[in-house]
């Protein structure tokens, strides 16, 4: 089934998913070969939000049954459904090793900037766009019709997620000390980090995105290595 663009992103918002951005990939783009030697004609890049996907994952039965990755689970669910229904072969960025190169592929698709914080930034969305899979096609599908504008940082002179992180670990010139970074949330989770990134909370692009404290927790936890159930 060869879908239109609005009918796709339907089915991905029923799920809590978007689509960040498409490009038709080349030998240097580094996609693996689809079944049968076929390669790829599109990508998709798969993503969502602070707002779009937290309600639907927590209401999930991966997110009630205590087992780890909730988050991981839930999205080879519910993409894997969605990629049978139009033939698409789909990638996971938690696959690995060997990991995908997602933020190559993003940069492909235009409309991203890299970002002191490790991420990268979306022009509407800020640093709170989550990738999530890569849909491929046999097929050339649509031209991509997200107007393609420069991510935010590049004009970005400010740098306010620089300032406002408290553990010193961003650098225009260095980039993210994960590290650093990590060595401050264990401090303990009294700091005000824990309920959401106070760098990424400084961007003032994206700024309808952020995630809701319990969700910014749910992500601390997975980060620094000590996920726990949020009920509990």
């Amino acid at each position: 089934m060869k879908p239109a663009a609005a009918t796709l992103d339907q089915d991905l918002a029923a799920a809590g998913f978007l689509l960040l951005g498409s490009f038709s990939p080349g030998p240097e783009d580094r996609i693996p070969d689809l079944a049968h030697g076929h390669r790829a004609a599109t990508l998709l890049l798969i993503g969502s939000t602070g707002p779009t996907l937290w309600p639907k994952l927590i209401e999930s039965p991966e997110f009630a049954d205590e087992a780890p990755d909730p988050l991981d689970r839930y999205t080879r669910r519910t993409l894997l459904g969605t990629a049978l229904k139009y033939g698409f072969d789909v990638l996971f960025p938690f696959e690995g090793p060997p990991y995908h190169p997602f933020q190559q592929w993003a940069l492909a698709c235009g409309s991203f900037s890299r970002s002191p914080m490790g991420v990268l930034a979306h022009r509407d969305f800020g640093p709170w766009s989550g990738f999530r899979a890569v849909f491929l096609s046999r097929e050339p599908l649509w031209e991509n019709t997200l107007e393609d504008r420069p991510g935010p940082c590049e004009a970005c002179e400010d740098k306010p997620c620089i300032a406002a992180c408290p553990a010193d670990a961003l650098s225009s010139e260095t980039g993210y000390d994960v590290p650093k970074c990590r060595a401050h949330l264990e401090k303990g989770r009294a700091l005000d980090c824990w309920t959401g990134c106070l760098a990424r909370q400084a961007c003032p692009v994206g700024q309808n995105h952020l995630q809701a404290p319990d969700n910014a927790q749910f992500h601390m936890e997975s980060f620094v290595g000590l996920y726990a159930n949020l009920n509990k």
